[in-house]
């Protein structure tokens, strides 16, 4: 299989596109190309249940075009770290029914992602059992934040064959109870070395059966969940979310262009509501532009593309104008401006984000960073 060799895309002789103006995704119209990346927040309750600060959080920034959610677990065995949601419950979907409602309450429209970790888990949310992979290669030198702290994560127990389907059925379940919540949509995480990445990289999949070895084989679990999640909301509706060439998580592939051009090359096919690339990093010593950028995959990929990797309102006008991509996400610039859109078409001042208020906590730097319009939510009593 030969590589894929990145290329600019056509010239377009239509006005280039405005990062403020509407964008049909499917049977949806976005009020801009501005997305809310999924942003790990570990505030979720007991039992895994959407904060009740979460209604609040997501709607203070339904001016994007688009929100995912936050990393949200298909099933409880998905789990890795602590206070993360999930959607596999009935309390569950009942609170993240009070999200989509709060959003939609202000003109939002919201995809929910849907995740397992594999082997970025420990035993403590596995009801001491070992966590799941591909194949049973540790991940070197990481770490989880368990209730007891962070604990070094063990070596993972390689998956048999037979136990896959279940895995695949989970998927179906929580896109099912996504749409009983009144999500718009689901994003599947295929990114950041979770487990649907671990099975399509070569690093961490050594199988001998029909899911791994080839590239073909080593995808199928991918493509599986994603027409298991198609048949709950049609394909237009559902979105998957890659991060080609990152090493976050111990990730690595050989040759990760033919991975990842292959995948791209056959979701083209499939009619997504889009395909959702994080770009490797320079900064994180991840292949630089242009080997797995969007400049790569725009060829290669005829549907709605996303990008994300630090974007300034600069380089996302840019990536637009270049036709390059379709829409832009946001991650920290959103946590931290929940009037983002307002923000960068008056040219305001940008909030600073607070990293230690990233994870876990009350509503400071969760729900209390100021807009234009006033203050944030002052932090309540019973929202801790």
């Amino acid at each position: 299989m030969g590589i894929y060799p990145g290329q600019d895309a056509p010239a377009m002789n239509a006005k280039p596109p405005d990062l403020f103006a509407p964008y049909p995704l499917g049977p949806l119209v976005l009020k801009n190309r501005m997305v809310m990346a999924p942003l790990t927040r570990s505030r979720a309750e007991a039992g895994n249940v959407p904060s009740g600060m979460a209604p609040t959080y997501y709607s203070q920034r339904a001016q994007a075009g688009l929100i995912i959610t936050e990393a949200t677990q298909a099933g409880p065995g998905g789990q890795g770290y602590i206070s993360t949601p999930g959607i596999h419950s009935d309390a569950q979907v009942a609170g993240w029914r009070k999200v989509t409602d709060a959003v939609h309450g202000k003109g939002g429209l919201i995809f929910v992602q849907l995740w397992h970790v594999g082997r970025i888990s420990h035993p403590d949310f596995r009801g001491g059992e070992l966590p799941v992979a591909p194949s049973a290669i540790a991940p070197r030198g990481i770490q989880t934040y368990t209730a007891q702290g962070l604990k070094p994560i063990p070596t993972p127990r390689a998956l048999e064959t037979r136990e896959i389907p279940a895995l695949v059925e989970e998927f179906r379940q929580a896109a099912r109870n996504a749409k009983a919540a009144g999500f718009d949509g689901v994003e599947v995480h295929g990114a950041n070395g979770y487990l649907l990445d671990q099975f399509l990289e070569d690093g961490t999949n050594q199988r001998t059966d029909q899911y791994g070895g080839s590239i073909e084989n080593r995808a199928r679990l991918l493509f599986e969940v994603l027409a298991a999640v198609s048949e709950a909301w049609g394909s237009d509706r559902v979105g998957i979310r890659l991060s080609p060439g990152g090493s976050f998580n111990d990730m690595c592939d050989s040759r990760p262009e033919e991975t990842f051009g292959y995948v791209a090359k056959r979701l083209g096919s499939l009619n997504l509501a889009y395909l959702h690339l994080i770009e490797p990093s320079r900064s994180l010593g991840e292949r630089p532009l242009p080997d797995l950028s969007a400049r790569f995959f725009r060829p290669l990929y005829p549907g709605t593309l996303i990008v994300a990797s630090g974007y300034t309102l600069e380089r996302a006008k840019a990536v637009l104008q270049a036709g390059q991509a379709d829409l832009v996400a946001f991650g920290q610039l959103f946590l931290a401006n929940p009037d983002l859109v307002e923000r960068f078409k008056t040219g305001a001042p940008l909030n600073t984000p607070d990293p230690q208020t990233y994870y876990g906590g009350d509503a400071r730097g969760y729900i209390d960073y100021p807009t234009l319009a006033g203050k944030g939510d002052a932090p309540q009593d019973d929202a801790y």
